[in-house]
């Protein structure tokens, strides 16, 4: 009996089952989203984990997909910056729990209200960890969203209206992944010439290739995109683009509004139909907008149940934290005056663990595309007489015959 494999939830991805783009990056924003509602390190570490995890889980050897390393180190920068301002320039967060005093430098009348030095309380280097700590789970949020969507999928799943907007867009998401892969590249030749790649000497003689390599990069995305008429568009009547305009700007408008309605505590009546309405305008007028641009798709992402299970996930978390901003609001944002050790709220961290869902539906990546894995070889079937298999491919190729024009023993000073 053949034996079965593991029971895989989600099928290998493909070409034509990937997942879409946009539902990666709709889920990182969810994630994103209930980051930005809370200042507990509990809720903050927890996001990060799951982030994490996903990101381990259903990441390629991709270029792009080697940056969310970096972005964990960029959130781990902010918050150690964000300390150092509490230390140095310190904090407006009142403490009695004293831990060192600096010497402080004296600064002029119109300075009033900044000073450098001085004081150093718990409770201000506590509340500088839980902002640091909420800036770099944002950093990260995205940063996962970078690693497992492609971004020049992501240009093609655009509408037209937002072709040029998106091209800008993408270059810029993409120069931090293509520097990083640059920057390794780099210091692994640099290895294997046994010449130093640490320290400010080797990223001084490692800058001036990288810069060199964007440069090149930079002309010949130019050539290629004025080669495939890029900016061009189709003559429309004044009448539609005065519409297109109305629609996009007014549904901006009320985005923007509805947003703020849902980030403050009274507007949690006025701000789903304002946010409603505006999405709706703002699509309008991208559909009308897609009519200078006509452009055509060749294999369109096609955007699935898969596809909606992961950015459900992501809007399900982000809901999850709306609704604890209510229930839950001490638990949320712990106080520092007086000192109180953050509560983990037990649905709030279950609503957070719903964003584990795409380590579950996502398309799983092949071996070949998994980072650090190669593709076993294949085993060769063997021979109809039931000989051994052939080693022929093990075998080194048989040596050129020698021509009357290379004498023999020619090739040794080759």
């Amino acid at each position: 009996m053949p034996r079965r494999g593991p029971l895989r939830p989600a099928p290998f991805a493909s070409r034509s089952g990937a997942l879409h783009p946009g539902a990666w990056w709709l889920w990182a924003l969810g994630l994103g989203t209930a980051a930005s509602r809370t200042t507990n390190p509990l809720l903050l570490a927890l996001l990060i984990a799951v982030a994490g995890y996903v990101v381990a889980a259903r990441r390629t050897s991709a270029p792009w997909a080697r940056s969310y390393g970096a972005f964990v180190r960029l959130g781990l920068v902010v918050l150690g910056i964000r300390l150092l301002f509490a230390v140095v320039l310190g904090s407006p967060i009142p403490g009695s729990h004293v831990l060192l005093t600096l010497p402080e430098a004296p600064l002029p009348d119109w300075a009033q209200g900044v000073r450098i030095g001085g004081r150093v309380t718990a409770e201000g280097l506590v509340f500088a960890a839980y902002d640091g700590l909420k800036l770099a789970t944002l950093l990260i949020c995205v940063g996962a969203a970078n690693a497992l969507a492609s971004p020049f999928r992501l240009l093609k799943s655009l509408p037209g209206a937002l072709y040029e907007v998106g091209v800008a867009v993408v270059v810029a998401m993409t120069f931090a992944p293509q520097l990083i892969a640059d920057i390794g590249r780099l210091r692994a030749a640099r290895r294997l010439r046994g010449r130093p790649d640490k320290g400010l000497r080797g990223l001084l003689q490692v800058g001036l290739p990288v810069l060199e390599g964007a440069l090149e990069r930079s002309v010949a995305l130019a050539a290629a995109m004025d080669a495939r008429g890029f900016g061009r568009t189709t003559p429309v009547s004044a009448a539609l683009r005065r519409t297109t305009g109305a629609l996009t700007l007014g549904g901006l408008i009320l985005v923007c509004a509805g947003t703020y309605g849902l980030l403050t505590a009274d507007g949690s009546g006025y701000a789903p139909p304002l946010l409603g309405a505006g999405v709706a305008a703002v699509l309008a007028g991208l559909r009308l907008g897609g009519r200078r641009s006509p452009r055509t798709r060749y294999r369109p992402d096609v955007w699935g149940a898969r596809a909606w299970l992961v950015a459900g996930s992501g809007a399900a978390v982000a809901a999850a934290m709306i609704w604890a901003g209510s229930a839950y609001t001490e638990a949320l944002r712990p106080g520092v005056v007086p000192l109180v050790a953050p509560e983990l709220p037990l649905w709030t961290a279950a609503g957070i663990l719903l964003g584990l869902l795409p380590a579950l539906v996502a398309p799983v990546p092949p071996p070949a595309q998994r980072p650090g894995r190669t593709p076993e070889p294949e085993a060769e079937p063997p021979a109809a007489d039931g000989a051994a298999p052939r080693r022929d491919r093990l075998r080194p190729a048989p040596a050129a015959p020698h021509t009357p024009e290379q004498p023999p023993g020619a090739e040794e000073f080759t």
